[in-house]
């Protein structure tokens, strides 16, 4: 675990671009808004941004991104075919940010089959809408910048695009400085037109000040967060506040816990519960005997329940919902098992569902009824290098 670094002077990130008059509501458009904490809550897209590191660097995407490791395996054969007509449905319905990485299994080559079948197949409006983040992990080795390039390049080619939209950066460890040599070389790549924005995923606070510091123009840190993981509300969005970058959550459905599958089940007793049986619903049930186990998140399910009768929507939307309000968070991902099965209409609710003092009260207190993950795990991300 991190230990904390001193405290350094942050320049104000910079002003927000005005809002346009007109923002067509069914849509993640080319949306400029404000800065996330003073969005409206139906407010539907949000723009990344940076000026740091040479000229400025800003990308739109909706509040709510299609996430894609769920193409990796473990949650059923997906049909390639499928997949695509399925990415469209989401973007014809408004959804039209994608989230991947190289090692997604098949995410960059599906994302580049979709996006030639938007550019020959839909209005150029859309194409201009569409964003696909991908990240970039790569092994603690020399980051030479030919080395960074070449990765990059096969991100681009699988993705059948001149530039990535977002490249969101992982390292695995720490006590080896060369992130820093790979942000730099990222940051080059930017400036010469083959990243739009680059930025992070799974890094903690002390990192990010660090990399900050050293002029690399970061858009967003990618995090787990969930009302089961409020890691990120403890130091991380503090910083965010500070220096501009935004919150892109994950986990935040917790693989499909936080959902009326779950309430008044007993998973501990074989066959009589619904099974864990993917990968996301392993890895959450794990956070959840961290944070307090199943009877405690059984009260955690009903107080969510209680709210999501009052608004007439699921409880994973309202789970959504409260991550979006908080602190320096500008999206959330809701995974998309592509081709197996959907849910726009409920996606779509997240970005229109307002949650009042009462709801996000209660939620805010059977949450605190958990043990704090911090002491337990860590920082943002250090789950991944225990």
């Amino acid at each position: 675990m991190s230990s904390s670094s001193a405290a350094h002077t942050f320049s104000p990130a910079p002003p927000a671009l005005p809002v346009p008059q007109r923002v067509r509501p069914a849509r993640c458009s080319g949306f400029v808004g404000p800065a996330v904490e003073s969005a409206s809550p139906g407010a539907r897209a949000v723009t990344l941004s940076s000026s740091r590191g040479g000229a400025d660097s800003s990308l739109p995407i909706c509040r709510v991104l299609n996430g894609m490791w769920q193409t990796s395996g473990g949650w059923g054969r997906i049909d390639r075919a499928d997949a695509v007509d399925a990415m469209l449905a989401y973007a014809d319905n408004g959804l039209s940010t994608f989230d991947m990485a190289d090692h997604y299994g098949p995410a960059e080559d599906l994302y580049g089959m979709f996006i030639n079948r938007v550019r020959r197949e839909r209005p150029a409006e859309m194409l201009e809408e569409v964003k696909g983040l991908t990240k970039w992990v790569p092994p603690p080795v020399k980051m030479t910048r030919s080395y960074v390039e070449e990765n990059i390049n096969r991100s681009r080619k699988r993705m059948d695009v001149a530039a990535l939209d977002m490249l969101q950066f992982h390292w695995w460890d720490y006590s080896n400085p060369g992130y820093l040599d790979a942000l730099k070389h990222m940051t080059d790549l930017k400036e010469e037109g083959k990243i739009k924005t680059v930025a992070l995923t799974n890094f903690d606070t002390e990192r990010l000040q660090i990399i900050l510091e050293n002029g690399i123009p970061i858009v967003s840190n990618q995090v787990q967060h969930s009302i089961v993981d409020m890691r990120p509300q403890k130091k991380m969005a503090e910083l965010c506040q500070l220096t501009g970058v935004k919150l892109i959550t994950y986990g935040t459905v917790m693989g499909g816990l936080l959902s009326e599958k779950f309430l008044d089940t007993n998973v501990s007793i074989p066959f009589a519960g619904p099974p864990l049986n993917t990968p996301s619903l392993q890895k959450y049930k794990r956070m959840v005997d961290a944070w307090g186990g199943w009877s405690l998140f059984q009260a955690l399910l009903q107080t969510l329940k209680k709210v999501s009768l009052k608004h007439g929507v699921p409880i994973s939307t309202v789970a959504v919902r409260y991550i979006l309000n908080q602190t320096s968070v500008a999206g959330s991902m809701v995974g998309v098992r592509l081709g197996l099965s959907e849910h726009i209409q409920d996606t779509n609710a997240i970005l229109s569902l307002e949650l009042d003092e009462e709801d996000m009260g209660s939620i805010a207190e059977a949450s605190s009824r958990g043990r704090n993950l911090m002491d337990i795990i860590g920082d943002c991300g250090d789950e991944y290098r225990a």
